[in-house]
């Protein structure tokens, strides 16, 4: 097999005129991908007078890369290393009397390959009668070489081409369509806006199917110089180091097209250029830039730009959803600040709780311990929902909450109810949403992070691991922090002392797997927040 860089070699071209030099020199428009022609036939010069009737036809500005094979297994493989062959030129009679059309069959049914057109020709009419053929093959035409005179060879080659473009557009309108819906299910997953926009790149790959050498954008007010300035959200091959570096001066034509997107507010084909603009409803506006190997044809900008309502769409479900999160974290902070506004010492103990309380359930995930209860939304809630911790205190009297010295029986037995109190009052308000939430999480920790793996704890003496994993967490780094600091009733311990009362109750008082995990983080200095080894 030959591409069309590989032409018949000089004793065969005896079929050449005086302008075959310049007919050579012509090149083909390097901002159009030419149209694959596959010419399949045993005869050399058949290949030379087909290649000299149609080198020069263009078809919607974009010419023709002429490739050859000389028997069918050639013809095969040439077809099946070229999946966007447009035209197949084939003889009937070649090694075979039927090779050519057993090709045929191998090609729409091996290689499942429906949209290539492919037009029989052949020298010996009588060997495959045209009726049997046209009826028993998918073929788009059939002829003999000798009605082929260079004007027919050419209606023939564009009539194909025109078919062939009309069935790739419903093929990639099919293809791309389902791509987008895939696509944008997957973008309505993600809920970071770093992870979003490297989503969105991978789609767009995707839909395009490209290697991808991608970056998306959004435009920010700078407060300072009150200019708009373009940020890099996510970049993706040769352009990965923009999301350290923010910075264009390289590349000044891309600069130049990303700003004429933002400007223009639509996106803008100025191939290797090409930007698509997107906006959301709450005003927020993304470019995202790709570097197809050819001119994009109208197809793929009309499923480009039906993406872009796609990814508006997620991005608008994302803006919601980081909205609600953050309405939710917000009202879980004013609750702790609720209960702490009585207790000023523990101002600070909450946000220690919530970065110890991250950072033993990543170690326990790093551990691959209880992955089952390690989901997604346990480790994106735990920290914050554990500053709840406490919140059944705003039940408990002053004279009792504040008592500088130990409780005695009567006022443990008050003190204890906060566990009760903070879990009924969480889970009443966590009854008003569906699913996991911070206030679901803060009702388990609220009622169980008193409970002792052993069942010695208070209020309901549940065991091990009947006690939620959210609760045992806290549990351990509940105390760890309160020994490690000052409290109304105690001075502060040191760290070894700290840990050692710790591992003391490791399996009696703590969940061992819990214990475990932080003396990793101790030991390595990893805790969240600086200790005083004294």
């Amino acid at each position: 097999m030959t591409d069309h860089s590989q032409v018949p070699s000089d004793d065969d071209n005896w079929l050449l005129d005086d302008e075959e030099q310049d007919t050579q020199e012509i090149k083909l428009s390097p901002r159009k991908r030419p149209w694959q022609v596959l010419v399949v036939d045993d005869e050399k010069d058949v290949h030379t007078a087909t290649r000299l009737a149609i080198q020069d036809i263009r078809y919607k500005d974009k010419g023709l890369e002429l490739l050859y094979a000389s028997s069918a297994a050639e013809g095969f493989e040439a077809v099946r290393t070229h999946p966007e062959l447009s035209l197949i030129l084939l003889d009937v009679v070649m090694e075979t009397d039927d090779a050519g059309l057993k090709l045929v069959h191998r090609i729409r049914n091996e290689l499942d390959n429906q949209v290539v057109r492919i037009v029989l020709r052949t020298g010996q009419p009588g060997q495959a009668p045209e009726q049997e053929v046209i009826l028993d093959y998918d073929i788009n035409d059939y002829k003999t070489k000798t009605e082929l005179t260079v004007q027919k060879l050419f209606t023939t080659v564009i009539a194909s081409l025109r078919a062939y473009e009309n069935l790739l557009t419903i093929e990639k309108n099919r293809q791309g369509l389902a791509k987008i819906l895939e696509g944008a299910s997957d973008l309505y997953q993600l809920h970071s806006l770093k992870e979003f926009a490297s989503g969105v790149l991978k789609q767009v790959s995707t839909l395009l199917d490209i290697g991808m050498d991608g970056i998306l954008c959004a435009e920010n007010s700078n407060e300072k110089t009150s200019r708009r300035e373009v940020e890099v959200i996510a970049a993706t091959g040769s352009y990965e180091y923009l999301t350290h570096s923010n910075d264009f001066s390289a590349l000044p034509d891309l600069a130049m097209a990303i700003r004429d997107a933002f400007t223009q507010k639509k996106s803008v084909y100025r191939h290797p250029y090409d930007v698509l603009y997107i906006t959301s409803q709450n005003d927020r506006e993304f470019v995202v830039h790709f570097n197809p190997p050819w001119p994009l044809e109208d197809v793929e900008r009309n499923l480009l730009e039906v993406f872009c309502q796609r990814i508006s769409a997620a991005y608008d479900n994302l803006y919601l959803y980081r909205q609600l999160r953050k309405s939710q974290e917000a009202t879980v902070v004013a609750l702790a600040d609720l209960a702490e506004f009585r207790d000023s010492d523990t101002g600070q103990h909450v946000l220690r709780v919530q970065k110890l309380t991250d950072a033993i359930a990543a170690e326990l995930k790093h551990k691959r311990l209880y992955g089952h209860d390690l989901t997604t939304e346990f480790m994106e809630m735990i920290g914050m929902a554990s500053i709840l911790h406490d919140i059944g205190k705003v039940g408990t009297p002053d004279n009792i909450l504040l008592k500088p010295g130990r409780l005695d029986p009567d006022e443990r037995t008050i003190m204890e109810q906060h566990a009760i109190i903070g879990a009924q009052i969480l889970q009443k308000a966590s009854a008003m949403v569906e699913g996991k939430s911070y206030l679901s999480f803060g009702s388990e920790i609220a009622g169980g992070h008193h409970e002792h793996f052993d069942g010695q704890g208070y209020p309901q003496q549940k065991i091990g691991e009947d006690i939620p994993l959210s609760a045992r967490i806290v549990a351990v780094v509940d105390v760890f922090d309160a020994l490690l600091h000052k409290r109304p009733y105690k001075e502060p311990w040191p760290l070894s002392e700290t840990m050692d009362y710790i591992r003391q109750r490791a399996g009696s008082q703590f969940d061992p797997n819990v214990v475990t995990a932080l003396c990793t983080l101790v030991e390595e200095d990893r805790l969240p927040f600086p200790v005083e080894c004294k």
